[in-house]
């Protein structure tokens, strides 16, 4: 995303999210935790705008995502967005479901890895949102469940259907986006659904550890990762390796690289800068 803004300021505080950076690791909590952080209209804008302005402000180097309360999110709020669709027309659903979609396309578009810790319930949209993320780190309790055709909806929401078969491939995909049905943590950890499974309560602890790792890493090789892993699923090879090659070029003229090699002279950790 562009850092680059016009007018508008920096949000000062957030309805729907309780957001803090500290040493370059952004917090952000879903908290609704007496909806189990059931997700609202607001909620989803909120994600979205929050991501593009951590994108642009580049002070963020991680990002923990993570719920309140018993879980993690159970997905969109029935009485809140399920009631208020059935009134609207097309064009409007078309809007909402973009929107959502746009939340998806932020997590894995933002410049900085996301670290999803996962506790209790993540379905629905919840499952979607810890799919996007970079890494899911889940405690025991944690379960996943993608309900979309629960509801008679498509299984593909939100970029479920793209994400999910690289995540764990096509044949577990196909079970978890069709039947609906809940996979709890040894499960997911064993189809590669989750990135690390913690004892129980420390979620969201091993995943602010993580965060900070990768804080005080070379943020700039990091970016560029992601952002390759993003761009090369649908390629052919030989466009993969000339944009390997061309984003290996780049940061081989950057500072981090220059400071890898000026460490490992001196025998010293390096300095890293993200540039």
């Amino acid at each position: 995303m562009s850092p680059f803004t016009g007018s508008t300021a920096r949000t000062p505080e957030w309805q729907h999210l309780r957001v803090s950076v500290d040493d370059g690791v952004a917090t952000v909590t879903l908290a609704r935790p007496e909806k189990l952080n059931a997700l609202t209209f607001g909620a989803y804008a909120d994600l979205r705008d929050l991501l593009a302005e951590l994108s642009r402000e580049r002070s963020v180097r991680a990002l923990v995502l993570g719920g309140e309360g018993r879980g993690f999110c159970s997905g969109g709020d029935v009485d809140e967005i399920i009631g208020a669709t059935l009134a609207m027309d097309t064009a409007q659903l078309l809007d909402f479901n973009r929107m959502t979609g746009q939340v998806v396309r932020a997590l894995r578009e933002c410049p900085f890895p996301v670290v999803a810790a996962v506790h209790g319930v993540a379905a629905g949209a919840g499952a979607v949102l810890a799919l996007a993320a970079d890494f899911r780190i889940a405690d025991p309790s944690a379960r996943f469940a993608f309900l979309f055709t629960k509801v008679g909806l498509s299984g593909g929401d939100m970029g479920a259907a793209y994400l999910l078969p690289r995540v764990v491939g096509l044949g577990h995909a196909t079970r978890l986006l069709m039947l609906g049905e809940p996979v709890r943590a040894p499960e997911a950890e064993r189809i590669g659904l989750i990135s690390e499974l913690t004892d129980e309560g420390k979620a969201q602890e091993t995943a602010a550890a993580l965060a900070r790792r990768l804080a005080e890493g070379p943020a700039l090789a990091y970016a560029q990762t992601k952002a390759l892993l993003t761009a090369e699923l649908d390629m052919p090879l030989a466009a993969a390796v000339e944009m390997d090659a061309a984003t290996q070029a780049l940061l081989m003229n950057g500072e981090d690289y220059a400071e890898f090699h000026a460490a490992f002279t001196a025998k010293r950790s390096p300095k890293w800068r993200g540039r």
